[in-house]
């Protein structure tokens, strides 16, 4: 389970150089807000012989009805990246479609079948909000949903998503509560959204706790400096570990139980549930080690 994807500029060769030291679980290859169109076609060359043979890179291509994003799959393609981050799309038909499109190119390139993953940025447009249950069984690609609320404010011309404090305001607290329960309904992770402020680690700190709580898996990254403090928030406590690994005794002791007390609380079968994902979550983060 990748806790951190980090964003580095498809044109930027001193960023692409450095990204692999910076820890995060996967990269994320950008071929669209941080690159000019101008610059696309060289960013494309520059993505495809770096992503080549490296393992958890993943690429942002321009959204599916563009033509940049025909010539982005065409270009990286052959290197086979791990997965293919969609922006922008209108709905679950857009991740459909770019998945027979990389069912096509996969086949050209000898890449295995279903290799490569989609993880869509589901509410970049505000009528993407009105389809997120499409994403229900849309395809075997699925490996998460994320979201996004820069281009939904521009999209509703408003002047902030944020409060004084950097608290999401109304309209984009719904737009990630909708992403989270869309993932959790399709069966497949939930990544919050960047932390803009790179600099500010401790209200960082704070957002990523706050997301592993609510139950975002991991989140994405726009700075190497941000890397460290959101691998630490999705990553279980020895005081979560302790707990879950009691939960799960309790249970097994008390086969066919629905409900039992532990230190004064009720504990059932959801606890139970949540207590074996937070102890399958840390034995995958020790083979990352």
């Amino acid at each position: 389970m990748n806790r951190s994807f980090l964003f580095v500029p498809g044109d930027s060769e001193r960023k692409l150089e450095k990204a692999l030291d910076a820890g995060a679980d996967a990269l994320i290859i950008d071929l669209e807000d941080s690159v000019t169109a101008d610059a696309r076609p060289r960013a494309r060359e520059l993505t495809r012989d770096y992503i080549e043979g490296k393992d958890d890179v993943w690429v942002r291509i321009n959204p599916a009805e563009s033509d940049d994003a025909i010539h982005d799959l065409q270009a990286v393609m052959p290197g086979a990246p791990d997965g293919i981050v969609l922006p922008k799309p209108r709905n679950a038909d857009d991740a459909m479609r770019l998945a027979m499109k990389l069912d096509e190119l996969e086949g050209q390139h000898g890449i295995d079948a279903g290799r490569t993953k989609i993880l869509p940025l589901c509410t970049e447009r505000p009528r993407a909000l009105f389809a997120l249950d499409g994403y229900v069984g849309a395809t075997s690609r699925l490996a998460g949903l994320s979201w996004g609320a820069e281009d939904l404010a521009a999209a509703v011309g408003a002047r902030a998503n944020r409060d004084a404090d950097g608290n999401w305001l109304p309209p984009y607290e719904l737009a990630r509560s909708l992403c989270l329960f869309a993932a959790a309904a399709a069966e497949v992770p939930a990544f919050d959204t960047v932390f803009t402020d790179f600099r500010d680690l401790d209200g960082l700190a704070r957002y990523a706790s706050n997301a592993a709580r609510d139950g975002f898996v991991g989140m994405l990254a726009i700075h190497p400096a941000q890397v460290e403090t959101i691998n630490n928030a999705f990553a279980p406590s020895v005081a979560d570990l302790e707990r879950a690994a009691r939960i799960v005794a309790l249970f097994d002791d008390n086969p066919g139980a629905g409900a039992l007390g532990l230190d004064g609380e009720m504990i059932d079968r959801p606890h139970l549930v949540q207590a074996r994902r937070t102890i399958a979550l840390a034995e995958e983060l020790k083979t990352k080690q």
